[in-house]
């Protein structure tokens, strides 16, 4: 027992995470909006999440159509859509997060939440994405422009899918589903 204030005093000095075996969740990174303003991840949780790296001028970018009916059909059952747009690929997304905004909403009717523009691979990929990498494994890396994870309700990644599976695909929407917040229970 004459041992405990000194081993409290040695907890105490190490930081939290050092005492968890879990690596941080996605909740733990945050972007940058569209728009300039922050934006945690942190602000979704509770909610299922599918990030998906986005581009204006590729052969997949009619997938903003699907991505904006899926978030239109499940938004209120706890789904976000995150666009996050980069030129990583191609060149493929070369304008301003202005002209990228315009784009999305004229062309896709998007109001979705987006992000600014960010690297999605390499050693200057945003630090989600290189978290998704270790998380998942280099198999899981973007190789190309509209790639998604699904991050689920806790933080936890579950899962992703290559840029060819679209986002109406039917194991993106079980995937999906899966990981919804459960529905309240009904008053009655």
């Amino acid at each position: 027992m004459r041992f405990a204030p000194l081993v409290l005093a040695v907890l105490a000095l190490l930081p939290l995470q050092a005492l968890s075996e879990e690596p941080p969740g996605a909740h733990a990174f945050g972007f940058t909006s569209i728009e300039g303003e922050a934006l945690p991840l942190e602000r979704f949780a509770g909610k299922a999440v599918l990030v998906v790296n986005t581009a204006s001028r590729c052969g997949f970018t009619r997938q903003y159509g699907d991505l904006q009916a899926l978030w239109e059909r499940f938004r209120d059952r706890g789904l976000v859509v995150l666009g996050v747009p980069s030129n990583d690929f191609g060149g493929q997304e070369p304008g301003s997060e202005a002209e990228i905004k315009e784009f999305c909403e004229v062309n896709f009717s998007v109001d979705f939440p987006m992000t600014e523009k960010v690297r999605v691979r390499g050693a200057q990929a945003h630090p989600f994405y290189r978290w998704a990498e270790t998380t998942l494994g280099p198999k899981a890396t973007p190789r190309w422009n509209f790639h998604k994870y699904l991050v689920a309700p806790d933080g936890r990644l579950v899962t992703w899918f290559p840029t060819q599976t679209r986002p109406d695909a039917e194991a993106v929407i079980e995937a999906i589903e899966a990981h919804l917040p459960a529905a309240p229970a009904a008053s009655g």
